[in-house]
């Protein structure tokens, strides 16, 4: 046990079988997080634009995190199509959700930035969940959320916590 790792140092190595069985317990968990995200990002869709499928609403919220972005930028950070992103962004462009601008590096390029109009939708789309986390972690002990969001990140940075 050392002041950074809790874990006795001498914490016994897990059978095979063992292991296994956890990993598949924590896929499956992943699986009905991953189907509540789906849910809530439907949703989500649904209010900012009726008929919005849940992949142009990834596209839009992408745009709305970055500011500002250009579409190929885009297209490599969602790894899509750029055909089907070139579609999904003048839709978006047609709703009045997102905006076009020269890109001031590149005369060639523009840059994709959430609309006035479309911040206000997005934000109007997310209010039913805001706060969501907070309250479903309001009874946690605030080590065991730190806990979590280390070992979150290791996972996802594909490294030992």
């Amino acid at each position: 046990m050392t002041a950074d790792d809790p874990r006795p140092a001498s914490a016994p190595t897990a059978s095979p079988e063992s292991r296994a069985d956890a990993v598949r317990a924590l896929e499956a968990e992943f699986g009905e997080l991953i189907n509540q995200f789906r849910r809530i990002i439907t949703d989500n869709a649904q209010r900012v634009s009726p008929g919005m499928l849940p992949g142009a609403y990834k596209v839009f919220t992408t745009i709305a995190r970055r500011e500002s972005v250009t579409q190929s930028a885009l297209a490599e950070h969602l790894q899509v199509d750029k055909g089907q992103l070139s579609r999904t962004v003048r839709d978006l462009e047609a709703l009045g959700l997102i905006e076009r601008t020269p890109d001031p590096n590149d005369g060639r390029s523009s840059l994709l930035s959430p609309s006035e109009r479309g911040r206000e939708r997005l934000s109007a789309a997310r209010l039913p969940q805001e706060n969501l986390l907070q309250r479903v972690l309001a009874d946690w002990d605030v080590d065991d959320i730190h806990n979590l969001t280390r070992l979150l990140h290791a996972l996802a940075a594909g490294v030992r916590p």
